[in-house]
């Protein structure tokens, strides 16, 4: 099963995650990701493409709707 990290406070993306059977870990910060398949975050900085070896979706001027279905796509195409 992927492991799905969002940082906090955005306990609605984990608890609509979760409810879609994901295992979804609450992180405090972008520098609680390793290990994770997917992270949520607040906001994704030009600075930090590379950085990790999983895809970042990052909340900011989305609804939970779009952040939970770039993430669920983003699993689908790592299958």
């Amino acid at each position: 099963m992927a492991k799905i990290a969002v940082e906090k406070p955005f306990d609605d993306i984990k608890e609509v995650l979760e409810g879609k059977g994901h295992q979804v870990d609450l992180v405090n910060s972008d520098q609680e990701l390793k290990g994770y398949d997917v992270g949520v975050v607040r906001v994704q900085n030009d600075g930090d493409t590379g950085l990790y070896d999983f895809p970042i979706v990052s909340v900011e001027g989305s609804s939970i709707d779009e952040v939970v279905a770039q993430v669920e796509r983003y699993l689908e195409l790592s299958k």
